[in-house]
């Protein structure tokens, strides 16, 4: 995966732009106490990424897309594995899904930001 790609950005915590400086202040989702702190602009470039109040609203309709594609293929892969402990199904995502929750939460926002930023191309 290219350094500054939006992929590259979005699945590890740098700035869509740059590519170099951090997104979230904490490196992982499961340092509970920051796990939600951003940088307000990139350490390495400067780009804002707290464009404007209210921005990171979108992101919302981001996580509801990831765990709804997550609930699919954890269902497929349960049905296909085990067919007749279907009744569990329930009962074992649900704990996934609190887990789940800090990582969808930042990845959301990573692609979120993502969409709007175009990275930078390096001289070639």
């Amino acid at each position: 995966m290219a350094k500054h790609s939006k992929l590259h950005s979005v699945f590890f915590n740098k700035c869509p732009r740059c590519g170099e400086g951090d997104f979230f202040i904490a490196k992982s989702a499961y340092n509970l106490r920051n796990f939600d702190k951003m940088n307000r602009s990139c350490p390495h470039c400067g780009e804002n990424l707290v464009p404007e109040p209210g921005f990171y609203q979108g992101a919302l309709y981001m996580s509801y897309a990831f765990y709804v594609a997550f609930m699919l293929i954890y269902f497929l892969s349960y049905n296909y594995f085990f067919p007749e402990y279907l009744d569990y199904f329930l009962i074992s995502i649900i704990p996934v899904l609190i887990i789940l929750t800090p990582y969808f939460y930042r990845l959301a926002r990573r692609a979120w930001l993502a969409i709007f930023i175009k990275p930078l191309q390096e001289n070639v």
